[in-house]
């Protein structure tokens, strides 16, 4: 039995968002903060903010959706790229996607020093995404009860947070989860090009609502 990246990520953020829930001065050195990142060159907040939450139900909302799709990709990469570069890979996908969720706002509120954030849901919409370009007509459910297809779901998801983006001020980070998204599906077809051609194969000649 090989050891879970998907369940290590999960215990690292759940061990290090505790410590943040307890320790305001925690919380605050690691969570990201564009205008610090810009002044004072702490970039490592890009990254350290992706294992931060502002409360229990923020880090179990993130730990659970990415519980249910990030072991598949796991298993997916392995498949594709071997044990150990699976794996590899898989780790820098989440670890690269944290980063890189971030980087609009760093840009965005770099002036800003009232501006902070943290939570994974840029890395998990990157593995959400995965999973939607290898299985797009996969069946999700939405809020325990709607039913739809993977990729309606995902194109919703794009629709809507490209939307509250702009014309919403709720303390959520659309930016990064849009960047997160689009960052997913980026890397799939970089790492395996063929997954394009098959994922528009799959969307085309395998719908189980058309054929």
């Amino acid at each position: 039995m090989t050891f879970s990246i998907t369940l290590i990520i999960i215990i690292v953020t759940c061990i290090v968002s505790y410590l943040g829930f307890n320790d305001i001065s925690f919380f605050n050195r690691y969570s990201h903060q564009p205008y610090m990142e810009n002044r004072f060159k702490e970039y490592y907040r890009l990254l350290t903010s992706g294992f931060l939450h502002a409360d229990f139900i923020h880090l179990g909302m993130n730990m659970y959706v990415f519980w249910n799709f990030g072991r598949y990709i796991e298993i997916e990469f392995t498949e594709n790229f071997g044990l150990v570069i699976g794996k590899i890979l898989y780790l820098f996908l989440y670890v690269s996607a944290i980063i890189v969720a971030d980087i609009p706002t760093m840009r965005k509120f770099k002036d800003f020093s009232g501006y902070s954030a943290v939570g994974a849901s840029g890395a998990v919409s990157a593995i959400l995404f995965a999973f939607i370009v290898i299985q797009p007509w996969a069946t999700l459910t939405l809020m325990f009860s709607i039913n739809m297809p993977a990729i309606l779901l995902g194109v919703l998801y794009l629709a809507y947070e490209q939307w509250a983006g702009r014309n919403k001020n709720d303390n959520i980070g659309h930016d990064a989860h849009l960047m997160g998204a689009f960052y997913g599906m980026l890397f799939i077809f970089i790492t395996r090009p063929s997954s394009l051609l098959e994922f528009v194969d799959i969307l085309l000649h395998q719908s189980p609502y058309w054929n």
